[in-house]
């Protein structure tokens, strides 16, 4: 049977067509798995601990690849405490049959064995040096490929991975290292335990040659370089200094960091980061040597916000997303100063519209299967609907709501629609408008206008046109008025709430200038001078 969990709010229907499982919640991922340089192909032995929220349920399924042409898994056994049970592998679902009916409030151990080539989700090739390595890449949903789970971000667990491989490697996974051991046959089993529940694609391993250096705690949090040996000093200038800054940042503006420690890994067949939770893969070229302030810090962002608050649908990534797209530029703002923030805003709003003009019709927030949602508007839309909302409530009680939706959330999933009750509560506003426009309708607006200054009447008269199609946005605006011999600019508000409007503001004698948006606030695309 097929679970949609839908969400109806303000005359909007965004449904998931995940299939969910409300009688079955997983607590604990045991993963054993055994690598080799002979070929690609892997065993494993995953043990799930799952816990029966209803009596009598019958069937539960894990997602597991099933083979075909080569690739795939091929399950041999699945049993519980009580010996073999029955199951089904088909269609990359493993349907299994508990021995006797559950009762609500139980906990029972199913151990799958299984073996195969992975055709996603765990990569098996050289990396620039020419070394075979070996590295997870579960995002979205494709830990499924090597993994028996449950491959959605709903139903999160804690988890710990019990790797075998040649001795020559190291291998390095989330939370923290348990025990290692030299085989007598030239393996290395090597043990790590994650002990915070995370979804399913935040599982990680990397398993490869690396230099691994442990350079102190920022915060408390326990911080790593995992990287190619040849790559060791250049690993040390790319990611330790930026990551100190960030865990130190996010930690003091949002909240304890969740995790027991940060590992940045170097990462062979991926561009950019990926944030797996307590251990970050970066892309190898991104490895130079040059501090990597702006990819550290999106990455670091995630671990607050897309790791330890999920997103409840793919269709709200942008919880993910567009929040670390944003704390990357405030952490900028932070560090670097008001004018380098700007100058990241500007250009993400550039980057939008010409997006809107490729991808018309696309939201934020959107009602479509996973490979149509990622796109520059959920990053960068998203991450600027993040400072509209603080530029409509103001700085500080901004930064109160993201604390406060931190602790409330933290370790579990959330919606856009819990994201706006915090922010509502703790700002004392009706934001459904807000959301409404900025995440849930396609496009931004298209502002034209000019000013004039009447001596006669001594007032600035301003006229604004809204162009883009459909209804007027509510735009609440800054005007920065200029006087020679002044300094600074008068800021004035106004809000423009039809497709035409006229404003008139008082001004004794005829201005310099007057801006439109003067200090960045507003995702607009603008045309406005002296007529």
């Amino acid at each position: 049977m097929r679970w949609m969990s839908i969400l109806l709010w303000s005359g909007l229907v965004l449904a998931d067509q995940y299939p969910r499982q409300p009688g079955v919640d997983v607590r604990h991922y045991t993963f054993r798995v055994t690598l080799n340089d002979d070929n690609d192909e892997i065993a494993g032995e995953t043990t799930v601990a799952l816990l029966f929220v209803k009596d009598g349920v019958a069937e539960f399924a894990l997602d597991l690849a099933s083979a075909a042409e080569g690739k795939g898994m091929t399950v041999s056994e699945v049993t519980s405490d009580k010996g073999a049970v029955r199951y089904a592998h088909q269609a990359g679902r493993l349907a299994i049959t508990p021995d006797s009916a559950p009762k609500a409030g139980e906990v029972r151990r199913f151990t799958v064995r299984y073996h195969g080539i992975p055709a996603g989700g765990l990569r098996i090739l050289k990396n620039k040096y020419g070394d075979r390595c070996f590295f997870s890449a579960n995002w979205p949903d494709l830990a499924h490929q090597w993994l028996p789970t449950i491959d959605h971000p709903y139903d999160k667990a804690t988890s710990e991975f019990i790797v075998t491989a040649p001795a020559r490697y190291q291998v390095v996974a989330n939370g923290l290292l348990q025990e290692e051991i030299d085989l007598a046959d030239g393996r290395r089993v090597t043990h790590w335990k994650q002990s915070v529940p995370i979804a399913t694609w935040l599982n990680t391993i990397g398993v490869a040659r690396f230099a691994s250096r442990h350079f102190g705690t920022a915060a408390g949090v326990p911080l790593q370089t995992w990287v190619y040996p040849q790559d060791r000093d250049a690993g040390i200038a790319t990611f330790e200094v930026p990551s100190r800054q960030a865990i130190e940042f996010y930690a003091d503006h949002i909240g304890p960091y969740p995790y027991e420690k940060l590992a940045d890994v170097q990462s062979a067949g991926n561009g950019g980061g990926m944030e797996h939770a307590s251990a970050i893969f970066f892309g190898e070229r991104s490895v130079t040597g040059q501090p990597a302030f702006g990819l550290v810090a999106h990455e670091t962002a995630h671990q607050w916000f897309g790791d330890s608050v999920t997103e409840k649908d793919w269709d709200d990534v942008w919880l993910s997303e567009g929040f670390a797209t944003y704390f990357t530029l405030l952490t900028t703002e932070y560090y670097q100063g008001r004018d380098a923030f700007v100058a990241g805003l500007k250009r993400s709003r550039t980057n939008i519209f010409t997006t809107e003009k490729r991808l018309p019709g696309v939201a934020v927030v959107q009602d479509k299967p996973w490979k149509g949602i990622p796109n520059g508007i959920v990053y960068q839309k998203g991450g600027w609907t993040l400072h509209l909302l603080r530029g409509q409530i103001g700085t500080e009680k901004f930064w109160a709501g993201i604390r406060e939706y931190y602790k409330r959330y933290r370790d579990s999933n959330a919606s856009t629609e819990d994201f706006r009750k915090v922010m509502e509560q703790v700002s004392g506003a009706d934001l459904g408008w807000f959301f409404r426009q900025w995440l849930y309708r396609a496009g931004s607006p298209v502002v034209e206008g000019g000013w004039r200054y009447s001596a006669a009447s001594k007032k600035i008269e301003i006229e604004l046109a809204q162009t883009q199609p459909g209804d007027p946005y509510r735009l609440p605006l800054e005007v920065g008025i200029a006087v020679a011999g002044l300094p600074g600019a008068r800021i004035e508000k106004i809000v423009m709430t039809a497709k035409q409007q006229r404003f008139e503001v008082a001004a004794d004698r005829e201005p310099a200038s007057v801006e439109l948006d003067p200090n960045t606030w507003m995702l607009m695309d603008a045309k406005f001078a002296k007529r």
